[in-house]
């Protein structure tokens, strides 16, 4: 993401201007966006003319149109994210208060007006806009006759290809046709990698499996490359690690790769199974938090007032000398503390326990 102007003034009002380089920053785009919000950018219209002798025909044109956010799709296979509005600006094409749907493109600008712009939001412009938060670590999951390929970035694990095979089972005295098969598994395996992993980038593959499966495919992987003189696998050779996984599952990544990676998920030393808004809330008015973990997930509620009540939070422990992991709900990690309700945190010390605190209608929501 590229940031190209940003005007906020000291009410916190005001706009920015970003384009999107690749399509990671769609989710970025999508954290930033909400219901209300101003969005100015490109878009393709359908519009009727009618010509001197009467007769009616349609066109697609290109012309910038502002809209007032209602809707907000963002497809994460895909990586692609559309707006819906109704325009607020005057238009040749458009009438004002008529409704448009921009579907957002890489590399083309768009402009983002916010009546208030948070710390939480502010935050996710500074990390989108980091050169140094790429996709540089991808992963092959895998088992007999099944592999998923990711790619891991700090925002979101993105599958980018999915190889099925049907293996035979071993008979006795003939080994032949499993054996076939499952060169056909780890040949579409390979060329999956080939296709997927960009290695100027990536700097890190992990082949994760149960068993022997992953050592397996590494030794025909290597194998095939210089029977095939493939140069990118040989000369990249070094970035490949193998690891335990219990299966071959893009869910299996939650393992030890997980663990070292991010913080673990820890529920309040409160007494209390599931830590809850209240109980965040009470442990950082005692200043007990060390770290607060929070999804990205809590920072898209459409009530105004709740949104609030998450990021005077987060404002809360960083002022008091705290650390906030926001956690993406597109990670493993992030759909694991959706569990714990979307909040949690590792505390400085124990608190006494007590009451569990009484949570409105809009916080037993989350």
């Amino acid at each position: 993401m590229k940031l190209v102007h940003k005007d906020i003034e000291k009410d916190n009002a005001g706009q920015v201007t970003l384009i999107p380089d690749e399509a990671e920053d769609m989710w970025h785009t999508y954290n930033l966006l909400q219901v209300g919000d101003s969005l100015r950018a490109s878009t393709i219209r359908k519009v009727q003319t009618e010509s001197s002798t009467g007769s009616v025909g349609s066109s697609r044109v290109r012309t910038t149109l502002t809209l007032c956010v209602e809707t907000i799709d963002f497809d994460s296979q895909a990586c692609q994210l559309r707006v819906k509005g109704t325009n607020i600006q005057e238009n040749q094409y458009v009438k004002m208060g008529a409704y448009h749907t921009i579907e957002l493109e890489l590399n083309r600008k768009f402009t983002l007006a916010k009546k208030v712009w948070d710390s939480v939001v502010l935050d996710r412009i500074e990390q989108a806009c980091d050169p140094a938060q790429k996709a540089d670590v991808a992963a092959v999951v895998m088992q007999e006759g099944l592999a998923n390929l990711v790619l891991v970035t700090p925002a979101m694990t993105l599958l980018r290809a999915k190889v099925e095979v049907t293996i035979p089972r071993k008979r006795k005295g003939s080994c032949a046709q499993h054996d076939k098969a499952l060169d056909r598994f780890y040949e579409a395996v390979m060329q999956g990698i080939l296709r997927h992993f960009n290695f100027d980038v990536v700097k890190c593959i992990l082949v994760a499996s149960p068993g022997f499966v992953k050592d397996q495919f590494i030794s025909y992987l290597f194998k095939e490359a210089v029977r095939q003189d493939c140069k990118i696998l040989l000369e990249n050779r070094s970035k490949f690690m193998v690891v335990h996984s219990s299966s071959g599952h893009k869910y299996s990544l939650k393992g030890k790769y997980y663990e070292r990676r991010f913080y673990v998920i820890l529920p309040l030393r409160l007494g209390y199974r599931t830590p809850r808004l209240a109980h965040v809330e009470r442990a950082s008015e005692a200043l007990a938090i060390d770290i607060l973990l929070i999804s990205d997930t809590l920072f898209r509620h459409q009530d105004v007032a709740t949104r609030c009540r998450y990021v005077r939070l987060v404002d809360d422990v960083k002022e008091n000398g705290g650390i906030v992991r926001i956690f993406s709900s597109l990670h493993v990690s992030g759909e694991q503390l959706n569990q714990l309700s979307g909040v949690a945190a590792i505390l400085r010390f124990p608190i006494a326990e007590g009451s569990e605190p009484e949570e409105d209608s809009s916080s037993d929501e989350d």
